[in-house]
C-alpha cells in the first residue's frame, strides 16, 4: 500500500466516523488528514521525478561513454598521444631482434589483421611484405620529417 492510499483509507475512516468538523476534535483531525493527502501527492510527484533524472542520468553516462571511446579508443596513450605499443624509440627493445639501435613501429596489417613490428629500414624501403599474411604493404616516408627531426648543421 502506498503512501497516498494509506491517506485515502485514513479519510475514508473519517468520513465513515461521521466526525463532527464543527468540534474542535473533528477540525484537527481533517485538517491533519488533508495535510497528509499534501505530503502524500508531493512525495509521489518526487519519486517520479527522481526515477525521471535517474532515466536521463544513465542516457547521459552512456552518451559520455560513447564520446570517450571516439575520443579515447580502446588503447591507453602515453603523454605525447602516442599508442604505449606503438612506437619504439632509440635504445629501446621493440622484440627479441636485437633492434634496439633502431625506430621500430608496431602496425597492425590491413590484410590479415595481425599486428607486425616495422623497422626504420622497411619504413626507408617504402615496402615489405607481411611475415603472416605475405600481402605487400607499402609505406609513405616523409622526408621532410626526417629532416625536421635532424639536428640542424652549424
Amino acid at each position: 500500500m502506498t503512501i497516498t492510499e494509506k491517506v485515502a483509507y485514513l479519510k475514508g475512516l473519517a468520513e465513515g466516523m461521521a466526525l463532527d468538523t464543527e468540534k474542535n476534535e473533528g477540525k484537527l483531525i481533517s485538517v491533519i488528514i488533508d495535510t497528509l493527502e499534501d505530503i502524500a501527492l508531493e512525495i509521489e510527484e518526487l519519486s517520479e521525478s527522481t526515477i525521471d533524472i535517474g532515466d536521463e542520468l544513465d542516457a547521459i553516462s552512456d552518451d559520455l561513454a560513447d564520446v570517450e571511446e571516439v575520443l579515447f579508443g580502446d588503447e591507453e596513450e602515453d603523454e605525447y598521444g602516442e599508442d604505449d605499443d606503438a612506437f619504439y624509440g632509440m635504445g629501446e627493445a621493440c622484440c627479441d631482434c636485437d633492434c634496439e639501435d633502431e625506430y621500430a613501429y608496431e602496425v597492425t596489417c590491413p590484410s590479415c589483421g595481425e599486428d607486425i613490428i616495422v623497422e626504420e629500414a622497411d619504413l626507408e624501403n617504402g615496402d615489405m611484405n607481411c611475415p603472416n599474411c605475405g600481402e605487400k604493404l607499402e609505406f609513405e616516408f616523409d622526408e621532410d620529417d626526417e629532416a625536421e627531426d635532424a639536428p640542424e648543421d652549424a
